[in-house]
């Protein structure tokens, strides 16, 4: 029971290192969502936003986070 406690609270610390990163530096990743390969309709009474590249890039990163946080624990 101990071991899950300690995964709740690096999960909780890495939030909230991750909520720190998107504050202080929010306005420097104005780039994200807007990246070559995101597909952006907009029509007079119709949105559709779908941000493939981004998504891709997400999933890049935290299976290497994933990967690393194995490789320590």
């Amino acid at each position: 029971m101990q071991s899950i406690g300690k995964y709740i609270v690096i999960i909780g610390v890495v939030l909230v290192v991750i909520g720190l990163i998107f504050w202080l530096a929010g306005d420097k990743l104005g780039w994200f969502g807007n990246l070559p390969g995101d597909i952006r309709v907009e029509r007079r009474n119709f949105r559709f936003y779908m941000p493939i590249t981004s998504m891709i890039l997400v999933s890049i990163l935290l299976s290497l986070l994933l990967w690393v946080f194995r490789r320590l624990f």
